[in-house]
């Protein structure tokens, strides 16, 4: 009989992750947990880095098999959840390697239809990281922990990471950082989390990477610039209100103490007819419509010093060079109190890219309005059908641009100066002399072509002719 040999935790659990009934995945989920804080516990226990590769291997077709989008958000949610379930930071930092490993092995097999509920784990698990890290206080080492790991398993040259990943972490890290830590970091601190993507920005030879560096977190941080500071002028200002306010307030508190009457509450209760709660609310909801939310503060100054100190090096690509010189000229700017949209209120900074096509149409404004006025001296555009010969050509045979238009008067003539010559009229026309006798093949051409009436009565009576055509001016 051959003997039953039982299978690892991790297996048995990466097995039932994978199932295709959603129950027992559910129950699989719950059971990793539990495993997992019951084996981090102990002082000896804890995850090889074999046995977390397993157990992601069984997560990641977990979400594979995950249908719905509220499911699959609920579970990816669950999923980037289990990194609070270990107890050691060193647990918690190859947790995260082992995913970021599995989501680079594992990506290529990805189809379309399910890529963006991967996308979305990935922010999951990326903001949940940032979670971990504000828990231990922003701790300096911790800091340099994970943006060493996120580093060398995404950004590296010598990562396994496709360019698909790549892209979307630089795309989600500032917003993610944004989320967690925009009401706590300093500039200094923030300048710490950047400082990795200045140096991957100065040394790579992929311009895919350059670009999304550049994009989706320099040019992010210039473009959120005036947020920054409406965000930082509106903290003094509520700072200042309320040191004036508890100031106020002591002063009216020792006033009545001293009239021996008690001080009654100046904020009506809730639900109080002369409550003012409704209107704050209304400007409130107002105020959300013209901010962004909380943004991340920087030094510029400092960013583009640091920025230049990279990009200057003798091995840094000129390519890299030039596109980092340009943002850093920008932020230099900022730096010096020039924002990049100067049209664009500070309370009222809304869309980047509608400001700028708002401007355009601005400036193409008067060149279109000149279109449909006279140009100088009084000359009319010719209408847009016509090139400018063919227009010569219709006022020499007499034919306006526009027959239906208003003709031009001849007192309008004198603006150019010297008077025109008499039109002639169309060869068509009728001349001053109808009988005129049969001239030759030659003259009756140019009579033909050029239309000169003048030419036909000066045309010479043959003497050849019979006296019946004889003409007029003789008799």
């Amino acid at each position: 009989m051959v003997s039953h040999v039982q299978l690892p935790p991790e297996i048995q659990l990466a097995q039932r992750l994978a199932g295709n009934e959603q129950v027992t995945r559910d129950r699989a989920v719950k059971k990793l947990r539990k495993y997992i804080v019951a084996r981090t516990q102990r002082a000896s226990g804890g995850f090889t880095h074999d046995e977390l590769l397993k157990v992601w291997k069984g997560l990641f077709y977990c979400m594979w098999m995950q249908d719905k989008p509220l499911l699959q958000e609920e579970l990816g949610r669950t999923i980037s959840q289990l990194i609070h379930a270990f107890q050691s930071a060193e647990a918690q930092h190859l947790f995260l390697q082992t995913f970021w490993q599995t989501i680079n092995r594992e990506w290529t097999g990805i189809d379309r239809l399910r890529l963006d509920k991967y996308y979305l784990l990935m922010r999951m698990v990326l903001n949940e990281s940032l979670t971990a890290l504000k828990m231990r206080g922003w701790e300096e080492r911790q800091t340099e922990q994970l943006l060493e790991l996120l580093t060398t398993e995404i950004l590296h040259p010598d990562s396994q990471a496709p360019n698909g990943v790549k892209s979307h972490f630089l795309e989600i890290f500032l917003e993610e950082l944004t989320k967690v830590g925009a009401d706590e970091l300093t500039a200094e601190q923030n300048l710490r989390f950047i400082d990795p993507f200045c140096r991957i920005a100065a040394r790579t030879e992929e311009p895919l990477v350059l670009h999304n560096i550049t994009r989706g977190i320099f040019e992010t941080i210039v473009e959120q610039a005036p947020f920054a500071i409406e965000d930082l002028m509106k903290e003094l200002e509520e700072e200042e209100d309320d040191e004036m306010s508890e100031g106020d307030e002591e002063m009216s508190a020792g006033k009545e103490r001293e009239r021996g009457q008690d001080v009654p509450s100046k904020k009506p209760w809730k639900g109080s007819i002369h409550g003012t709660e409704p209107d704050v609310d209304e400007e409130q909801g107002e105020d959300d419509e013209d901010s962004a939310g909380p943004v991340l503060q920087f030094d510029y100054e400092a960013v583009a010093n640091r920025l230049f100190e990279v990009a200057s090096h003798q091995s840094t690509p000129s390519q890299n060079r030039k596109r980092l010189y340009k943002v850093i000229r920008k932020l230099q700017h900022l730096a010096e109190g020039f924002f990049p949209e100067d049209e664009v209120p500070e309370k009222a900074y809304r869309s980047l890219q509608g400001g700028r096509r708002e401007r355009k149409a601005k400036k193409r404004l008067p060149k279109s309005r000149l279109q449909n006025k006279t140009g100088k001296g009084g000359k009319e555009d010719p209408p847009p059908g016509l090139s400018p010969g063919s227009e010569r050509m219709r006022r020499r045979r007499g034919v306006g641009p526009n027959p239906t238009a208003h003709q031009e008067q001849p007192g309008d003539r004198g603006r150019r100066g010297a008077p025109r010559k008499k039109r002639r009229p169309q060869g068509g026309a009728r001349a001053k002399v109808l009988t005129v006798p049969p001239a030759t093949l030659s003259e009756v051409f140019s009579v033909a072509v050029f239309g000169v009436a003048e030419q036909v009565a000066r045309v010479p009576c043959r003497p050849q002719l019979d006296s019946e055509h004889v003409c007029k001016e003789e008799r």
